[in-house]
């Protein structure tokens, strides 16, 4: 089975509240955090048309902050199909009300998977990849795949090799002293 992507992409907007807010009257980051994850996971059940959960979210970086008042419009969609999991690309933006002033404040990638009514992982739905962005998202999340594997493994107590990293810690806020093995 193959689906487009526009069948399952998702889009919200939602009014900040003060009850949203730290206090400086910015958006708490995990409630944009909580937000996000709610629609990657409509995203992907909608296309999987099944319960989905969350395996790993890719690299957060807060661009602008968000304030109470502000318009907030999440945009979820498909960018990578594999056998039982699904790349969701997430997209937020803010909008002052009273000037029409909008902003980029997010994007992430979440990993999702399909799970059964017993919790098991069932096969998903492939996307059709009909423009150069769609194949240029899709190549993106695989190459993204091969990054994660090589960070994992370099870094893995047992593999790691501190004499390649020595060179990248001078300059930094750090200072090394004698190293027990």
């Amino acid at each position: 089975m193959i689906r487009t992507i526009e069948e399952s992409q998702i889009t919200i907007t939602q009014l900040m509240l003060p009850t949203n807010s730290n206090f400086s009257g910015k958006i708490h980051g995990g409630y944009i955090l909580s937000l996000m994850d709610q629609i990657a996971f409509a995203c992907a059940s909608k296309h999987s048309r099944n319960y989905c959960v969350t395996a790993s979210v890719n690299k957060v970086d807060f661009l602008n902050p968000i304030e109470v008042g502000e318009l907030v419009t999440l945009k979820a969609s498909i960018n990578y199909t594999g056998r039982t999991s699904m790349v969701i690309g997430v997209r937020i933006e803010s909008e002052n009300i009273q000037t029409g002033e909008k902003k980029h404040c997010n994007s992430s990638y979440f990993t999702m998977v399909a799970k059964d009514e017993n919790g098991e992982n069932v096969p998903v739905p492939g996307i059709i990849l009909d423009t150069k962005d769609k194949v240029r998202r899709f190549a993106r999340s695989i190459a993204r795949q091969e990054q994660a594997k090589h960070r994992s493994t370099a870094f893995r107590t047992s593999e790691f090799k501190m004499e390649l990293y020595l060179e990248s810690l001078k300059g930094q806020n750090a200072q090394i002293e004698t190293i027990h093995y």
